[in-house]
């Protein structure tokens, strides 16, 4: 008889019930997260743990390890992953629970290679982090107390053993052989991740029990007509008994109207639900985003057995691939109206999975929805994200591209490695199908294009092992889970098949031939691609993450520390190879980190604003990456301490429904009015060529209108026959777009000058400007004047008001705050002379409060001027 060790430790746990009609029970759970202990196999001493978390996380806690992300201890850190360790709690179990005719363990995330043990007796083993794992427990537990115990092996010497049985090659970043576990890829080191390949419960464990049935699966299709949507309720049903059973269907509208069905499941296969005048849901930038409550309820008589919940959101979502001039299309249509894509792919927001939250995840998404995002992909290597992140995307009206979690590596197709697929597939299809969000499912990332150009060692059977996984057998999957969603075999790919996976004409493309390439920012309009799904540049992070993780000794780029938080090792090199074509060559670490941010938002800006021009042709623009999962250099646009840089403010502009963008060659300009919304917008292009002082040199204006979903070119100047050489280095242009209507409150100033009225205030909290300037010669080479910034703050109410004035030309104004963090309604813009640009932050948003005066000392202004320039 097993009895627990007098030194084993209690924790608390809840136990859940529910009742309806006479006393019936469904649905009992017995949640087993919270208070554990953990401790290497072998040692003697027991550490304070929590579930969910990891094992790094619960040694960091207890102070056994130091901060890997601090200077180069993950070099430390990474030795405690080689070791395995046990998790273990009591619990305590009531009759109502064993009375249940079915009781599961429920693991909703083991990661990776587990041990359950229940009782002193061996559950189960578990060896995919991605999947959910089910076991029989029933005849195991007894009343009062239990024991629960899960052992996990180490990845690290199973990959290596694996790979030297079986070599299948990786990204050379990574471990060798992490293609063999089914494990989150990055953890095993990325070119912008450590190599830190924890372990732990890492989601929500539980017990459940049920009495005479539970519903195993419950699916909502959706048919869409002249104003009615028909909704097909299919369930299926897990049951052992022989009584009759029901099944209700209740959809609640938001504002109230419902709609009940009753069927019993002995006569419907599908129980369908007509809603008249449905509320459609639509992207960030469309329209609302209502959702629906569908809940599914199986009875037996007045007894309720179980119940599902789901929110949904009314809406037609298709994939086009049509023939057409260029090729062939690649868009996603929503309620008929082909939407360009607007976004950036995420990454896990953090390497300790412990930290993981769904506030965290929240503000991240709605940093998204902020800078005008209405499409996120969801990278391959790494998780599929928590219930949170697809509830946040409904909400916020993102479009989810979905990566299956396979990434640069090859995989062998053993029956049991298959099998394990089929089962995680199965299990995140059925989790996430329902989302109103989700518009695409992918195989993997950048495999197929591996197959056909890159270099590492190829086999038939490999080969054939990819075309069964990725386009046998993951299809066949979503057809059967999800009939109603888009399944695309790879990114990029043309459609499968090994055919010209990159190709430019056809399906998405990843182009890095900018960053990897060390081409200029001018090579992006070169091509027009049908759908960018990853392109982008790095940078540093802002200078006080570079602070988090540095010594003052450490602060020099090319430092051990500074290297080490480079994963990418010729990135830092590229940095200051494409500095030297634009900037002058900043004077201390700080303006480095700034005008690396300054040189990765052009280049995006650069691709996003040119594809946008070609609208209808190319119809999305996804750069990589949106967040990092520690504290590095890399091509985020927030890094990890939630730090906006320069990109994700310029997307905020450039990826704005309404976009006025400058095709410049030479001294030759064209000005493109850019339309996402579904409305016809008309209004007046102004422009100014001004001098360093910003003196008007000349200026004109002309009414421009462009319709719903459309680009247009407003405006061609050609300045060639009156700008020498010289006066290039002088002069610059500043256009900006006034339209004649607009949602959004009118506010005051042009991209540079009060009273141009060539700014509209709204958005996310401050000024959202239709335009922007161009230099006829890189920025190293125009004479910027000392700017004199100033600045001044005012109160109103819910927000600060900042207002900067500027005595000359100043390129990149950057507001920020001494010892504080903020989120601006607009930074990192260009400011002419003589006007006041006025910016508001939300007090809500600052990192903490101040006063206005408190505020207002804490303000500080810098320009490009200022990074090169030594006072």
């Amino acid at each position: 008889m097993w009895a627990p060790p007098p030194t084993c430790w209690t924790g608390g746990c809840n136990f859940d019930s529910a009742s309806y009609g006479k006393g019936g029970k469904w649905g009992l759970i017995v949640r087993l997260n919270g208070e554990w202990r953990v401790r290497a196999k072998g040692d003697a001493d027991w550490l304070p743990a929590k579930v969910p978390g990891s094992v790094l996380c619960d040694l960091l806690a207890a102070g056994r390890i130091p901060d890997p992300y601090y200077r180069e201890n993950e070099r430390i850190v990474r030795a405690a992953t080689v070791r395995d360790y046990e998790y273990e709690r009591l619990f305590e179990v009531e009759d109502g629970l064993l009375g249940c005719d079915r009781i599961w363990l429920i693991c909703r995330g083991l990661d990776t290679l587990a041990d359950v043990y229940l009782n002193g007796q061996w559950v189960g083993h578990a060896c995919n982090m991605h999947r959910t794992h089910e076991f029989p427990v029933k005849p195991l537990l007894r009343k009062g107390t239990n024991h629960i115990r899960v052992v996990f092996r180490s990845p690290v010497p199973y990959i290596a053993n694996a790979h030297a049985s079986d070599p299948l090659w990786g990204a050379p970043e990574a471990m060798a052989g992490f293609p063999h576990l089914r494990k989150a890829h990055f953890m095993f080191g990325w070119d912008w991740a450590p190599t830190l390949p924890d372990m732990g419960i890492w989601r929500d464990i539980s017990l459940q029990g049920f009495c005479a049935a539970r519903l195993s699966d419950v699916r909502v299709d959706q048919h869409h007509d002249a104003g009615r949507v028909r909704l097909t309720v299919h369930t299926a049903v897990e049951r052992w008994t022989d009584d009759v059973l029901d099944v209700t269907v209740c959809v609640d509208e938001p504002g109230g109207r419902r709609w009940l069905r009753r069927e019993s499941i002995e006569t419907a296969q599908a129980i369908h639900v007509e809603v008249e005048q449905p509320r459609l849901w639509w992207p960030n930038g469309c329209g609302e985003r209502p959702l629906y409550a569908v809940t599914v309820k199986l009875h037996r008589g007045g007894e309720v057995l179980d119940e599902r919940r789901l929110r949904i959101g009314l809406r037609t979502l298709r994939l086009v691939r049509e023939a057409d001039a260029w090729g062939e299309s690649f868009a996603f249509e929503v309620n008929g109206v082909r939407l360009f894509a607007r976004g950036a792919n995420y990454v896990p927001e953090d390497s300790l999975l412990g930290r993981l939250h769904p506030e965290r995840t929240r503000r991240l998404l709605s940093h998204c929805a902020d800078a005008h995002f209405n499409c996120i992909r969801v990278w391959g290597g790494g998780l599929y994200p928590d219930d949170d992140f697809y509830d946040a995307c409904d909400e916020l009206g993102l479009l989810v591209w979905q990566d299956f979690m396979f990434a640069c590596g090859v995989y062998r197709l053993t029956p049991a490695f298959a099998e394990e697929v089929c089962r995680e597939a199965q299990d995140v299809v059925r989790r996430i199908r329902h989302h109103p969000s989700l518009a695409l499912l992918c195989g993997n990332n950048e495999m197929e294009w591996a197959w056909t150009e890159w270099t590492f060692p190829k086999t038939d059977d490999l080969r054939q092992d990819y075309l069964r996984l990725f386009e046998q057998i993951l299809p066949e999957v979503v057809r059967r889970e999800a009939p109603q969603t888009a399944y695309w075999p790879a990114s990029p790919s043309s459609g499968g098949g090994f055919d010209r996976p990159n190709d430019e004409n056809r399906g998405d493309v990843h182009y890095w031939d900018v960053w990897h390439g060390q081409k200029p920012f001018a090579e992006y309009r070169r091509f027009y691609f049908r759908f960018c799904s990853e392109f982008g540049f790095q940078s540093l992070p802002a200078m006080p993450t570079i602070e988090s993780f540095t010594e003052p000794e450490d602060r020099n780029v090319f430092s051990p520390v500074m290297e080490h938080h480079q994963k990418n090792g010729a990135s830092n090199g590229n940095i200051l190879f494409h500095l030297s074509r634009h900037f002058r060559y900043p004077k201390d670490l700080s303006s480095l980190a700034f005008v690396s941010q300054i040189l990765q938002a052009e280049a995006v800006r650069c691709g996003v604003e040119h594809w946008r021009r070609h609208r209808g042709r190319c119809m999305g623009a996804l750069y990589w990456q949106l967040n990092d999962c520690w504290p590095v250099a890399s091509w985020s646009s927030i890094d990890y301490n939630g730090h906006w840089k320069p990109l994700h403010y310029f997307a905020r502009r450039f990826f704005h429904p309404l976009l006025l963008s400058a095709w410049e060659d030479g001294c030759r300009v064209s000005l493109w009015l850019t339309n996402d919304t579904l409305a016809d917008v008309s209004g007046t292009v102004r422009w100014c060529l001004r001098d360093a002082r910003s003196n008007v040199l000349r200026e004109g204006a002309l009414g421009a209108r462009a319709p719903a979903l459309s680009s247009v070119c407003a405006v061609d100047l050609d300045f060639e026959g009156m700008l020498g050489w010289e006066d290039r280095r002088q002069v610059y242009l500043e256009y900006w777009f006034t339209p004649d209507e607009w949602d959004e409150e009118p506010g005051a100033g042009s991209p540079a000058a009060r009273g141009n009225r060539g700014g509209i205030t709204g958005g996310a909290g401050g000024d959202t400007v239709f335009g922007g300037t161009v230099l006829f010669v890189p920025a190293k080479h125009f004479a910027f004047q000392p700017p004199a910034l100033s600045v001044h703050a005012e109160d109103w109410g819910e927000r600060y008001a900042v207002h900067v004035r500027s005595e000359a030309f100043a390129k990149y104004v950057a507001i920020r705050l001494a010892g504080a963090d903020a989120v601006f309604g607009d930074n990192f813009f260009d400011l002419s002379a003589g006007g006041s640009r006025i910016v508001t932050v939300k007090k809500a948003a600052l990192s903490r409060p101040l006063t206005l005066a408190e505020f207002q000392q804490r303000l500080r202004l810098i320009s490009l001027y200022d990074t090169y320039h030594h006072e």
